[in-house]
């Protein structure tokens, strides 16, 4: 086999490679998103069961403003924005991930897990959308998807930054 071959042969297996990288990382996203909808679908559940909004619970600077007015209870009372004035050590059946076991846990732990949850779901989320940007760049860089997206479109796709509004 010749030099150009082999250096063709080299140059089709990265390809390969990258492009499996790209669909593992969308199999991922798309699994991780599944967990994501379950875990958002359980916080909305147990704020309808403690009819609490995210908003609907005063922050504590609201309770210290309040307290301020001359009433002898103490300035800073912590609230839970999901528990609210709900009882929070009610007891509370939940399944746990992964395993088909119900345990019946207070319900300020069961929200405070389900959230702890979400929040590392939604940064494996970020964190596989960049691999996927990325790997789509590298295989675009390469001409592999010149027919599907125009490299120019795919390079201003890959460098916009998401930010916290």
């Amino acid at each position: 086999m010749d030099e150009s071959m082999k250096q063709f042969q080299k140059k089709l297996t990265e390809l390969e490679v990258e492009a499996e990288h790209h669909l593992l990382a969308r199999q991922q996203l798309v699994e991780n998103d599944r967990l994501r909808n379950g875990n958002r679908e359980a916080l909305t559940a147990l704020r309808k069961r403690a009819r609490t909004t995210m908003s609907s619970v005063p922050s504590p600077f609201e309770s210290m403003m309040r307290g301020v007015a001359g009433s002898s209870r103490p300035l800073v009372q912590e609230v839970c924005n999901t528990c609210g004035n709900h009882n929070t050590s009610e007891p509370t059946w939940m399944m746990f991930p992964g395993t088909d076991l119900f345990a019946r846990i207070p319900f300020h732990a069961a929200h405070t897990i389900l959230e702890t949850d979400q929040a590392k779901l939604d940064f494996e989320s970020k964190k596989l959308q960049s691999i996927m940007k990325e790997k789509a760049y590298l295989l675009s860089e390469s001409g592999v998807l010149a027919d599907k997206i125009s490299p120019g479109l795919l390079k201003s796709l890959v460098t916009l930054n998401d930010k916290r509004k």
